[in-house]
C-alpha cells in the first residue's frame, strides 16, 4: 500500500467522520448545551428576581416592624396614662372615704363627749344632793326638788 493512498483514505474517512459528527452528533449536543445555557440563564434571572423580591420583602417587614413598634409604644403610653388615671381616681376615692371616716369618728366622738358630759352632770347632781343631804342631815326628796336638780344639771 501506498502511503499517499493511506493518507488520502484516512482523510476521506476523517471527512466522513466530521460530516457524520456535524450532521448527527453535533446538533443534539449543541441543542442540549443551548438548553442547558438557557436553563442556567433562566435560573440566574429567577435568582436575581428572587433576590430583588427578598430585598423588597425585607423592606416591607422592616416597615411593618417599625409600625408595630410605634403602635406598641402608643399602646404602652395609653396603658400607663390609664393606670395613672385609675391610681389617681383610687387615691381620690380613698381620700374621700378617709374624710368620711374621720368625719364619722369626729361626730361619734362628739356624741360620746356629749353623753359623757350628760352622765357626769347627773353624777355631779347626785353627789350634790348627797352632799346637801349630809350637810342638812335630812333627806332631800328628788321628786320634790326636780326643778332645782334640773337647774343644777344645766349649770354644771
Amino acid at each position: 500500500m501506498n502511503i499517499n493512498a493511506t493518507l488520502f483514505l484516512q482523510a476521506v474517512v476523517f471527512a466522513i467522520l466530521v460530516w457524520f459528527t456535524m450532521t448527527y452528533v453535533w446538533p443534539p449536543i449543541t441543542k442540549a448545551l443551548d438548553e442547558r445555557a438557557q436553563k442556567i440563564a433562566d435560573g440566574l434571572a429567577a435568582a436575581e428576581k428572587a433576590k430583588s423580591e427578598l430585598s423588597s420583602a425585607n423592606k416591607r417587614v422592616e416597615q411593618e416592624l417599625a409600625k408595630s413598634r410605634d403602635e406598641n409604644a402608643v399602646r404602652l403610653a395609653d396603658a400607663e396614662r390609664r393606670a395613672r388615671a385609675i391610681i389617681d381616681e383610687a387615691k381620690a376615692r380613698a381620700a374621700e372615704e378617709g374624710n368620711k371616716i374621720i368625719a364619722a369618728a369626729q361626730a361619734e366622738a362628739e356624741q360620746q363627749t356629749v353623753k359623757a358630759r350628760e352622765t357626769l352632770r347627773e353624777q355631779v347632781a347626785a353627789l350634790a344632793v348627797k352632799g346637801a343631804e349630809q350637810i342638812l342631815r335630812k333627806e332631800v326628796n328628788a321628786g320634790v326638788h326636780a326643778d332645782l336638780l334640773s337647774r343644777l344639771k344645766t349649770e354644771l
